[in-house]
């Protein structure tokens, strides 16, 4: 186990290196559950973690930032340096081929390296992270609530 590539739990408890006004389990969790908690099926899994809304609605662009955001966070918790993220993202062809056929550029690269360098920027100066999205993780739009009984 102490082999496997994974953070060690403390770290999630820490403050968050690029917004040192929340821990890292916080700033993940929001994004976590934005994106996972889309139908009434993952409310136990919503609740569990803190969130006591209706599901989010499922918005394919919101969706990209939320996960360009966590990947490029992990790029720098496991302190992976910009022309390694670089060459990662380069593994991906499938991803790649889809998003030029979609897009025209390999959009889910950009959108991860243009938000690792504002980490990094943020890391050097100590200012707190902005995120892309408004309204920021964890507050996107939901799905009307459940009718009650």
């Amino acid at each position: 186990m102490k082999q496997f590539p994974t953070l060690p739990p403390q770290v999630y408890q820490e403050g968050c290196g690029f917004d040192a006004s929340q821990t890292l389990v916080s700033w993940v969790t929001r994004r976590v559950v934005e994106l996972s908690y889309i139908t009434y099926d993952m409310e136990p899994f919503a609740r569990d973690l803190g969130d006591e809304g209706a599901p989010f609605r499922w918005d394919e662009e919101r969706r990209a930032l939320l996960r360009a955001e966590l990947d490029a966070a992990y790029f720098h918790l496991y302190v992976i340096g910009r022309d390694d993220a670089d060459y990662i993202m380069e593994t991906f062809p499938i991803v790649r081929r889809r998003d030029e056929e979609r897009f025209g550029e390999y959009r889910t690269k950009r959108l991860i390296l243009e938000i690792y360098d504002s980490m990094a920027d943020v890391i050097r100066t100590g200012a707190p992270y902005q995120t892309v999205l408004d309204p920021p993780p964890g507050h996107g739009p939901r799905h009307p609530p459940r009718p009650g009984p």
